[in-house]
């Protein structure tokens, strides 16, 4: 089975009403980061739970140690899985309204945490609103889940495991997933310091997706990344703080290749620690 699949506007309708889907609205914004929980208030896909980024997705930043959003602790994961009414059996979709980065978060996790039937909703809620679908108001039952998620741990890259390689022979492939000029260190909204990991390369994560917002076909996909790639296992996703880099991992998902590893603290943690090297240009 495969570990993501697309699902459209069209075909979730028709799941709507099925309590063995679940429907996950995933919408944050970093500058204003209530905003999300508070459009699902004023109305979100019939049936949608909610999962904020930082409440949920993430656990609690631990200044001058972690990146900006450290991934949730297996409590926090269990406590969401049991409010969405998580089964084993479950289908689950994911959806934001903008470019599917926070959704993408969302199905990294539970993949993770070994739950399979995972979609993302294609286009995002903008595609939801095209078809002239509605949205609701009312707020689904909650706290029934029973799913228990186990944790592939080799699914992740620490930040010493990555200074070590870089320094040696069977150094990973690195590809971080923020756009070229904060790749380069041209600019920095975000975090204290400028640049990327040395030997990275730029893997927009935006790129995997057409003018519409829409994931680029499969095929699309393997020839953008495949050559890239190399040897996936040797592979390693990340960005700036953990969260963009799940989409690059989605690509892969949906090209049928095999996924690489996540250094979930990223950029912002890496440069916590300053004998950690930096690099800036190309």
């Amino acid at each position: 089975m495969p570990l993501l699949q697309l699902l459209s506007a069209a075909q979730l309708v028709s799941h709507l009403d099925d309590p063995q889907w679940v429907i996950v609205d995933c919408r944050f914004s970093l500058e204003a980061p209530e905003r999300g929980a508070q459009a699902y208030q004023q109305g979100h896909i019939p049936g949608s739970h909610y999962a904020h980024l930082d409440r949920d997705l993430s656990s609690p930043v631990i200044a001058g140690k972690t990146g900006r959003h450290p991934l949730p602790t297996q409590a926090q994961l269990d406590a969401l899985f049991q409010r969405l009414n998580l089964e084993t059996d479950s289908h689950v979709v994911l959806y934001d309204d903008g470019n599917g980065a926070f959704a993408s978060r969302l199905w990294w996790l539970l993949a993770w945490q070994g739950k399979t039937q995972l979609y993302l909703l294609n286009g995002g809620l903008a595609a939801w609103q095209k078809a002239g679908l509605a949205l609701s108001h009312a707020l689904p039952e909650q706290g029934r889940g029973q799913f228990i998620g186990h944790a592939h741990k080799d699914w992740l890259v620490s930040a010493d495991t990555l200074q070590q390689a870089l320094h040696s022979e069977q150094r990973p492939t690195l590809l971080d997933a923020r756009a070229l000029p904060r790749f380069r260190g041209d600019v920095e909204p975000l975090d204290p310091v400028a640049g990327h990991i040395p030997h990275a390369q730029c893997l927009p994560f935006t790129d995997n997706l057409d003018s519409d917002g829409y994931w680029l076909p499969a095929a699309t996909l393997r020839q953008r990344l495949e050559p890239l790639a190399g040897d996936t296992s040797a592979c390693v996703c990340y960005c700036g703080s953990g969260v963009t880099a799940c989409h690059n991992i989605a690509a892969f998902a949906l090209a049928g290749l095999a996924l690489p590893r996540l250094y979930a603290g990223s950029w912002s943690e890496w440069i916590c620690d300053s004998q950690r090297p930096v690099a800036r240009g190309d």
